[in-house]
């Protein structure tokens, strides 16, 4: 295969003398060290090197201006923005959301010579009639809205005058004046001296420039495009050499250089559909492997080209080791590194400061940065101890002195992150510096070479928002901070060093130009990526465009598509690869360039389809299972001495892995902070609110008037509770208010009903939170059991003794009727029954009783009525029979599944195994 540049390098020798007279111009810099090696390898003998220029060194040097950077350019445009607007004008944070969007603009306009006051004349126009009055007088905003648009041409011209002032431009200011130059530039260069190789979609300014060099026969042009492509009238891959053939009056009597017929060879291609974008990087790796075990294969003719350069950091982990040397043309985002990431967390946690403190959540993100835990002395102390104070604390605001005591060695430290003082750019600035500092020293004593480069680079961007604070006095805010902090990390990358002539070429799709390769794998052809779609990011609307010939999203598919076929044009080995899992964050639908490489008339069988995904196997679940050993079965017997409760019992009916967990080796979930009041707290506060709303009542009989007295003590009994159970948190506000008042009303309902129920019924109350316990022997253990629990209250309706319990959850009648006496311990969503049972059993053997009732308070639906335990006929559906009294016989029923139950726990040979889904 002869590629593109040895076939150009190839004819400029033969016509010319090579030396530094001759000037090249390339698209990129990567074409240059390409075309300079094709040179190198050309001649046998010492020679100067042609001049080589990428047409953006090119057109800097005939504009005589220098390229402004796009930072720079920002803050120079907000000058002049300020100067037409004065005190209307938005914050520097706000325009910076829409600042970048209007020189892009501008560039655009300048590139494309259009008539500036004419296009600005007419957006002004659009804009008046497309928005919103048709009533002569007008509101206020929208008198602002149309003074903005009217204020765009003042703000392009005093824009462009004070850039030039300073002899520098954006690009489309270079290249407008370069256009302007060109005729005066020509005049000191000799005929046929340059040569403009390997471009495709040219902008008015660069053909312009181009055009009247080659009209005074001062240059020449190759054209790296396939007669194909040209010939057919429309394929968008020769969409713009055609329109140039057709309108330049250069090819009236000349014609096209570098057009070569390779296209349509006899050539491998491999289309490839992949699940999600990690698994297209995984299969990428795979066909590097068999590239390296191959002997016939060169890995410097084999390019992967990502057409989402995203997948640039999941590729190189997916690189197998036996691939010796890969070169890398982009470079890694700063915004990726650890390093840009941590000033991301510093600066953030600045930002969302307020009165109260900080968010935990914001402290907890900070911290756990693995080079914030590098600035400690002692990490695993200092964070322990963090992390303990606020789940047990309950912090859920945190104050800089709270994290100042925490550890002494680390106090130095703890002060320099946490601190009152950074209450503006610069200060938040000289911190991240300091900050920077600390890390440097530490990097510097492990000897983390990558950590220093990836600090060193985000130094640099710190150093140079220094420059702008220093310069510039509207960053007086840290918003304005973070958005230039992010704005500089997005745009600098680290740039990896290697051998660029060597191994396997990883790039991107605009790095590729003018590069051919045997062996080419493309990632990520799905539409919305390759090609990219329709996206807008512009003030001017599409109909604009169109009149003013400025390129719209059609122009940009063209562009995709010369990029795309161009790479495989002189390939042999094409693998293109697709996510077959198309969603909104990676990618459409397949991409229209496999449907066109399909729909064409290739040779049969040159074109392979295939659908990869890794192996599977469906593994059989495995039952999860625990063996009772002796260590187990003393664990048990030290519970059934120290007593289960009838919770700890249902849990295990419920699920017995949970309960060997809890009750038997002790395990609780983690202690969480609790910024939304937790299910658990809720009854904790409902349950201590009515005890020291009834305490007064026990012993006596309720009367509606004592009830209706305590209703109005009902918010500061649930305020108390909140301060003794749920500390350090304020109800003022969001969702604990909420609660808070919740709570309010279910006791105020739960008291109105009590006022309804003591006035039609005789209610005595005979305690609350009533602490029991009660020792069983269970026939076939050596030991008895202790039952014990807390009876949340007993009292007598018109003579009948209850058992109640309260429940702020959602419980159902089904939850508390039986059919048969085995489902009490066998069934999982019996187990409100059995705690009922429970208590039952143990209120019977402290006060033997002959009948009563046992019933449940179901406070989040207290309209139904209590729930009371009943035995349910097994026949006659919802007419079925109940029996709602407990009797000795009841007890007796109760007490014998109880025995079951303690004897199944106990049993060596029964396991504790995980209910069936």
């Amino acid at each position: 295969m002869k590629t593109f540049l040895e076939e150009v390098v190839s004819d400029i020798i033969s016509e010319k003398v090579v030396d530094d007279d001759l000037v090249l111009v390339v698209p990129s810099k990567r074409a240059s060290l390409f075309l300079l090696q094709k040179f190198a390898q050309s001649t046998s003998k010492a020679g100067f090197a042609p001049t080589i220029y990428t047409i953006e060194e090119f057109i800097g040097l005939v504009s005589g201006l220098t390229y402004a950077s796009n930072t720079q350019l920002i803050f120079e445009l907000y000058q002049v923005y300020k100067t037409i607007h004065g005190e209307k004008a938005d914050n520097f944070h706000d325009f910076s959301n829409w600042g970048n969007t209007l020189l892009q603009d501008f560039n655009e306009i300048d590139r494309y010579l259009i008539p500036q006051n004419k296009l600005f004349a007419y957006l002004s126009a659009i804009q008046e009639t497309n928005h919103w009055y048709v009533k002569p007088e007008k509101t206020p905003m929208i008198e602002a809205y149309i003074e903005f648009w009217n204020s765009l041409e003042p703000i392009y011209h005093k824009f462009s005058k004070h850039l030039l002032n300073q002899n520098i431009g954006y690009q489309g200011l270079v290249y407008r004046k370069a256009s302007e130059n060109i005729k005066e530039y020509a005049i000191d260069i000799n005929e046929g001296s340059h040569y403009f190789i390997g471009f495709n979609a040219l902008n008015t300014s660069e053909s312009t420039i181009i055009q009247s060099l080659l009209d005074q026969k001062k240059a020449e042009i190759y054209w790296d495009i396939d007669p194909f492509f040209i010939e057919d009238a429309v394929h968008d891959a020769g969409y713009f050499v055609r329109s140039y053939l057709k309108n330049w009056s250069y090819f009236e009597k000349n014609t096209l250089k570098g057009p070569a017929p390779n296209y349509l060879k006899e050539k491998n291609i491999n289309i490839i559909g992949v699940p999600r974008n990690v698994s297209q990087v995984k299969y990428v790796g795979s066909l590097l492997k068999q590239f390296t075990a191959d002997s016939k294969h060169s890995p410097q003719r084999t390019a992967v080209i990502l057409g989402d350069e995203n997948l640039l950091n999941p590729l190189l982990n997916s690189i197998p080791d036996v691939v010796s040397s890969i070169n890398i043309t982009m470079g890694l985002p700063l915004s990726k590194t650890p390093a840009a990431s941590l000033y991301s967390e510093f600066i953030a946690l600045y930002l969302n400061w307020n009165s109260k403190g900080w968010y935990y959540n914001d402290i907890i993100s900070l911290v756990s940065h693995p080079y914030i835990k590098r600035l400690f002395k002692q990490p695993e102390e200092t964070l322990t101890r963090l992390y303990k104070e606020i789940r047990e604390k309950n912090w859920v605001y945190i104050q800089p002195e709270q994290l100042h005591i925490l550890s002494e060695e680390d106090r130095s430290i703890l002060q320099l992150l946490f601190s009152r003082n950074y209450t503006s750019p610069g200060k938040l600035l000289d911190a991240s510096i300091e900050v920077a500092q600390e890390l440097k020293d530490r990097f510097e004593s492990f000897g983390d070479s990558i950590s220093l480069e990836y600090l060193a680079k985000t130094i640099t961007v710190i150093n140079e928002i220094k420059i702008y604070l220093n310069k510039y006095n509207f960053i007086n805010d840290i918003k304005s901070f973070q958005s230039l902090f992010r704005e500089l990390t997005n745009k600098e990358t680290l740039d990896f060093y290697g051998k660029p002539l060597e191994g396997i070429q990883l790039m991107g799709m605009l790095e590729s130009r003018n590069l051919d390769f045997e062996t080419v794998i493309i990632t990520s052809l799905n539409e919305s990526i390759l090609p990219s779609g329709k996206t807008s990011g512009s003030f001017i609307p599409f109909d604009l465009k169109q009149e003013f010939k400025m390129p719209t999203y059609k122009e940009k598919d063209a562009v995709y598509t010369y990029h795309f076929y161009r790479l495989l044009q002189r390939a042999k080995n094409i693998y293109l690869l697709y996510n077959t899992e198309p969603d909104v964050l990676e990618g459409g639908e397949k991409s229209r360039f496999i449907s066109q490489l399909l729909s064409e008339n290739r040779v049969k069988g040159s074109i392979r389809q295939i659908i990869a995904s890794p192996s599977m196997s469906l593994t059989v679940p495995i039952k999860k299972s625990i063996d009772k050993d002796v260590s187990v079965l003393s664990l048990l017997r030290e519970r059934a001495r120290k007593g289960f409760s009838p919770s700890s019992l249902s849990s295990y009916i419920k699920d017995p892995i949970d309960f060997y967990k809890k009750y038997v080796l002790g395990i609780r979930e983690s202690e969480e902070v609790e910024e939304n009041i937790a299910a658990n707290t809720f009854g904790t506060i409902i349950h201590a609110s009515i005890e020291i709303l009834y305490q007064p009542f026990v012993g006596s009989v309720l009367s509606p008037e004592a009830i209706r007295e305590r209703i109005s003590l009902i918010p500061e009994v649930v305020r108390n509770a909140f301060a003794d159970y749920y500390p350090n948190v304020s109800l003022t506000e969001g969702k604990n208010l909420i609660a808070y008042h919740v709570i309010q009303r279910y006791l105020q309902k739960f008291l109105e009903m009590e006022i309804v129920s003591s006035r039609n019924h005789k209610i005595e109350l005979l305690a609350v939170e009533e602490e029991l316990s009660t020792t069983i022997v269970v026939e076939g253990l050596e030991f008895p059991i202790c039952l014990k629990g807390t009876i949340d209250r007993i009292d007598k309706k018109d003579g009948v003794l209850r058992i109640l319990d309260y429940k702020t959850g959602n419980t159902k009648n089904s939850e508390v009727e039986i059919t048969e006496w085995d489902a009490i311990t066998t069934v999982s969503d019996k187990g409100k029954a059995f705690q009922m049972m429970a208590y039952s059993l143990m209120y019977n053997e402290k006060y033997p009783t002959e009948n009563f009732e046992a019933a449940i308070i179901p406070f989040r639906n207290l309209e139904n009525g209590f729930l009371r335990f009943c035995i349910k006929e097994a026949t006659g559906g919802r007419y079925a029979k109940k029996d709602y009294t407990i009797t000795p016989a009841t007890l007796l029923e109760f007490r014998e599944q109880f025995q079951l139950l303690m004897r199944k726990i106990f049993d060596q040979e029964v396991a504790f195994e995980a209910p069936q889904n």
